[in-house]
């Protein structure tokens, strides 16, 4: 497995800088955004579009700096129901298009979250018991296969159609798809090629065992981010891993997103990637520091020296 790294981390730092940053950090690959819920630091999608000139520049630089593209990172809600949704889609579809441009195979990305009607304006994310009320069976039932399932069928198409092979959905929370099974239930209605996206941090939030759900994913493993969590004693022991509490109220939350290696030690890394890649992954592993307990250097480099130490070659 080869490291790499989603730049939004980055994305105080300029282009150049962000590629200086890590060939110093000897990091293989960059996990580029270009859009969504991102501001795209580090590429502009319209000018890349446009001009294949502007293309073999922007490859060219990261060539030179002895890095990949590993894939490109489009996440978002291509299926709320409003405008944000209708922006999403269509940078997702022009990503696709870019990553044939560029020849890039594999795009992350998440599943999306509909509303639970047509007549509903807002996203619903049905986690509880579908038995009651009994309406709650029927509104998931319309997010699949009303809206979901039909959306991924087009799409899927459209990014065979510009050379991607892989789409890598992460198992994020408020998503259709937010663990292996809920990924396998997307993949077997519509196309193999899509798979997960296997973040451990969500997974550990959620009470899985992200070691298990490697087992159980098998081929479905398309990607992988080195992302950590921490559940924090005490007040996850009194209020449960349920967390609505802003991320910047890091000392309040019943868990946090944190630099890899300060939730769970390098030995648990170390197994974690030994059975992803038993289980038939020898791919990129791409570093998401989202830690805001510390700076974000510090939480760099913090994760960066645990991935070299624990990544299975």
């Amino acid at each position: 497995m080869k490291l790499s790294f989603c730049t939004d981390s980055l994305g105080h730092l300029s282009f150049e800088d962000m590629l200086d940053t890590l060939q110093s950090m000897n990091v293989e690959g960059v996990e580029l955004t270009t859009g969504g819920w991102s501001s795209a630091p580090h590429l502009n999608m319209e000018e890349l579009l446009a001009s294949e000139e502007k293309r073999k520049q922007y490859l060219a630089a990261i060539e030179s700096h002895g890095l990949e593209i590993a894939a490109l990172n489009v996440s978002g809600n291509p299926l709320d129901p409003g405008t944000l949704g209708k922006h999403h889609r269509e940078v997702t579809h022009n990503t696709m298009i870019l990553a044939g441009l560029l020849g890039v195979k594999k795009i992350v990305m998440m599943s999306g979250l509909p509303a639970a009607s047509p007549n509903d304006e807002v996203p619903n994310w049905i986690t509880y018991t579908v038995s009651w009320p009994p309406i709650l069976k029927e509104r998931l039932d319309y997010q699949w296969n009303d809206v979901a399932i039909p959306y991924w069928k087009d799409l899927v198409v459209h990014a065979k159609s510009n050379g991607v092979e892989k789409i890598a959905l992460e198992n994020f929370s408020s998503m259709l798809v937010w663990n292996p099974e809920t990924l396998f239930r997307l993949r077997n209605a519509v196309d193999p090629m899509i798979g997960l996206n296997l973040d451990p941090s969500h997974l550990i939030w959620m009470g899985a065992d992200p070691i298990a759900a490697a087992r159980a994913l098998g081929p479905a493993i398309h990607h992988c981010h080195g992302k950590d969590v921490r559940l924090e004693r005490g007040l996850v022991d009194i209020n449960g891993l349920l967390e609505t509490k802003p991320v910047e109220d890091t000392a309040n939350r019943a868990w946090n997103y944190v630099a890899v290696g300060c939730g769970q030690d390098l030995q648990w890394w170390k197994a974690f990637f030994s059975v992803v890649r038993m289980s038939g992954y020898n791919d990129w592993v791409s570093l998401e520091m989202e830690d805001l307990t510390m700076s974000v250097e510090a939480g760099v480099k913090t994760s960066i020296d645990a991935l070299h130490a624990s990544l299975s070659r």
